[in-house]
């Protein structure tokens, strides 16, 4: 069922409602063919960037769309809805934008960031390494600093989009402990840069996840993002709005779950009655529907505090802690509710339960974030 949405103007009213008219065409009827096979959809992304949907948090001089971040979340779900996925990658694409737009220098904006926005360059955030994943202090792949720029080598992981993006947020070694980490706007194509076979994932099959292998790849000094050393605070900074991304994933990946299983209830009959009017199933979808509906309204807070310019870091945190707890629990419940069906892939709810695994795993694992939330209690 469509959401009702509570939105700031008519503007707004107007995206969602072509967000929706772009998502039930161009995802809606191929996310089950690309799952399923494992294969990319070429071209999609691109259609996303001509319709102005992979840059709205950021200004419209820029080349974005203006749109304050709660209504540029709520465009998220909307895509999560029907392909998760999707929504996950354009989350991280927004996030690999963070730090040109915020650290960059007005030379540096002026010749990324329009295309980024525009959705001509597609971004990829690469952080996490084989041995360096909630512990990013700990990260080893280096940035050596040579008369021509700086070498890169070594290993990073876990990288959204890896070998299909144009370009990379990369986070790298240039002097020793937390505060020897630098941001780089890197190239997908470098001499030197390679890229490891895609993971085997349980689920969002149709977008890769791959490791990226840097073997002395140079990169020209003004791919430098920010100062030396800055790094770990450009990707705190972005990881905050990275995981508002996510919440608003979870929330549309548990929407999807909430209505499947509400319409199947509704269809399947029992003793003589449907199953939606049977008390024990009725609870169940009426838990799932409360825990839809927090998730949002708890990102949607975090969201209204950073448009307001406030702090809102631990509202961040709860708000992916929240949501994507949420999002297992309602999809684990509509696979309940279809019962052996369920559990077979005549449906979808069984990829959405898949899905929703690995939203309280990336951007931070929801241990790391009852840590985050932890620290903001204890100051």
């Amino acid at each position: 069922m469509a959401v009702t949405r509570l939105l700031p103007d008519q503007d707004a009213h107007d995206l969602i409602d072509l967000t929706r008219a772009v998502a039930d065409k161009e995802l809606a009827t191929r996310v089950e063919e690309h799952e399923r096979s494992e294969t990319y959809p070429v071209g999609l992304f691109a259609t996303l960037g001509e319709v102005g949907l992979l840059g709205l948090p950021y200004p419209a001089e820029l080349g974005g769309g203006g749109q304050p971040y709660e209504v540029y979340l709520q465009v998220v779900e909307e895509l999560a809805a029907r392909w998760a996925a999707v929504a996950v990658a354009v989350s991280v694409h927004t996030l690999a934008c963070f730090p040109v737009k915020e650290y960059g220098t007005p030379e540096q904006v002026e010749r990324w960031l329009p295309d980024m926005l525009a959705g001509r360059l597609v971004g990829g955030y690469s952080l996490s390494e084989p041995q360096a994943g909630s512990d990013a202090a700990a990260l080893t792949c280096k940035a050596e600093r040579t008369p021509d720029g700086y070498r890169v080598t070594g290993t990073k992981a876990w990288i959204t989009h890896g070998g299909i993006a144009d370009f990379y947020a990369l986070f790298a070694r240039t002097g020793e402990g937390s505060r020897g980490i630098s941001c780089f706007l890197a190239p997908g194509a470098a001499d030197g840069l390679t890229f490891g076979r895609p993971e085997d994932k349980m689920g969002l099959h149709a977008i890769p996840t791959t490791t990226a292998h840097w073997d002395g790849a140079l990169l020209e000094p003004d791919r430098l993002i920010g100062a030396e050393g800055q790094g770990l605070q450009i990707a705190f900074a972005a990881l905050d709005s990275g995981r508002l991304g996510i919440a608003a994933c979870a929330t549309g990946l548990a929407q999807a779950a909430l209505d499947a299983a509400v319409a199947y209830a509704k269809e399947r009959t029992t003793f003589g009655r449907r199953i939606i009017d049977h008390q024990g199933l009725g609870f169940v979808l009426a838990d799932m529907a409360a825990a839809v509906d927090s998730s949002r309204a708890t990102y949607l807070d975090a969201a209204r505090r950073r448009d307001a310019g406030v702090p809102y870091s631990r509202q961040a945190s709860v708000a992916k802690l929240v949501a994507t707890d949420a999002a297992m629990k309602v999809t684990t419940d509509a696979v309940q509710v279809f019962g052996g069906y369920g559990y077979t892939r005549d449906f979808p709810v069984e990829r959405y339960m898949r899905e929703a695994k690995i939203m309280q795993i990336f951007e931070g694992t929801n241990q790391i974030q009852r840590m985050v939330i932890s620290r903001h209690l204890a100051k």
